[in-house]
């Protein structure tokens, strides 16, 4: 053990729940500025379909305003937040609704974000977001995570 003394995993939950609805709410706003506040400069984005996004990439798309949200939330009461140590992972449901391009969309997705502690606070490090989900699983259980992602 390093001697070191962690936060408590109570404190540090709520943080990070707060911390990334505050992100889904500034990618739904296409706010760069406050995304940018959120997002570890080495931060990447795996979509369902393999796709890769850096944070340059995710930022960038924001400050372009190539998507358009009227929906970027979380379904309510179905985040769950695990802490170990320096790292916090954020699993929940979220609803998206809106236009790429011009071109409509409106789905559900799982999404899990890692955040990690580092010394200016937490900062989202990696996120990984399931294909769509079927019209079937409308109504999730609260806090279950699918036991297979698919991708």
């Amino acid at each position: 053990m390093s001697g070191r003394v962690l936060a408590d995993s109570s404190t540090d939950r709520k943080l990070i729940g707060e911390l990334d609805r505050k992100f889904q709410a500034a990618v739904k706003q296409n706010d760069a500025v406050s995304m940018a506040e959120v997002l570890h400069p080495d931060m990447i984005l795996v979509l369902g379909d393999g796709r890769i996004v850096t944070r340059e990439e995710q930022l960038h798309e924001s400050e372009r305003k190539l998507l358009v949200y009227e929906i970027q939330d979380e379904e309510p009461g179905n985040q769950t937040v695990r802490v170990y140590g320096d790292t916090g992972v954020v699993t929940a449901l979220l609803r998206i609704k809106g236009t790429n391009r011009g071109v409509g969309f409106d789905r559900r997705v799982w999404f899990s974000d890692t955040y990690v502690r580092t010394p200016s606070g937490w900062k989202y490090f990696i996120g990984q977001a399931s294909l769509a989900l079927p019209s079937a699983a409308s109504d999730p259980v609260p806090n279950q995570v699918p036991a297979t992602h698919p991708q």
